[in-house]
């Protein structure tokens, strides 16, 4: 039995549409989301990273979300906020999802696959640094908090100022307020 499903992917695990609808009536599988089911045996998971891994397959954590996972900020998403390249469609989703298009000319930077625990599937996701400095360029949008307190806590644990300024280099409008953080915390 294949652990997460989606309803076009049927077929190829022996079952056709209608087949997956009585498999998740008899209980075999869960759906967790429009077109996505997870067998009901898998181990426990976190079905907003599959949803939108499964929506896009180049869905990235980033901002809060990812600060979060690396224990970088207090703040509590609410919503899981994925990145997408820029003229990607918007995926529709059922789950907790803030989708936000990045340009695709610097979408690899920072990024790295993990492995969705309790699942077959990775997603993508950003390094600390990017997501600190994508929290300077975007401040209007999350607030100057987020950058500003996930900055200390990063410094904190022995990050070295060089490796963030490099990383800002990289990323529109996130040098000059970055390094303007970095010169007050000094």
């Amino acid at each position: 039995m294949v652990e997460t499903l989606r309803a076009r992917q049927a077929g190829a695990a022996g079952l056709s549409a209608s087949g997956l609808r009585r498999a998740a009536e008899r209980g075999e599988y869960e759906r967790i989301a429009r077109g996505i089911y997870r067998a009901s045996d898998a181990a426990p998971a976190n079905w907003e990273w599959i949803e939108a891994v499964s929506r896009n397959s180049a869905a990235t954590i980033c901002l809060t979300s990812a600060l979060a996972h690396y224990d970088l900020t207090d703040e509590i998403p609410e919503a899981l906020e994925v990145a997408i390249p820029r003229g990607s469609r918007l995926p529709a989703t059922e789950g907790a999802i803030s989708w936000r298009s990045f340009d695709a000319a610097t979408f690899e930077i920072g990024r790295s696959m993990i492995d969705i625990e309790g699942s077959d599937l990775r997603v993508g996701i950003y390094s600390p640094e990017r997501c600190i400095a994508d929290a300077f360029r975007m401040r209007a949008e999350v607030g100057y908090e987020l950058g500003r307190d996930a900055l200390k806590e990063w410094l904190r644990r022995g990050g070295k100022p060089t490796t963030m300024i490099a990383m800002a280099e990289s990323l529109p409008r996130a040098r000059r307020p970055l390094v303007t953080a970095l010169e007050i915390l000094a």
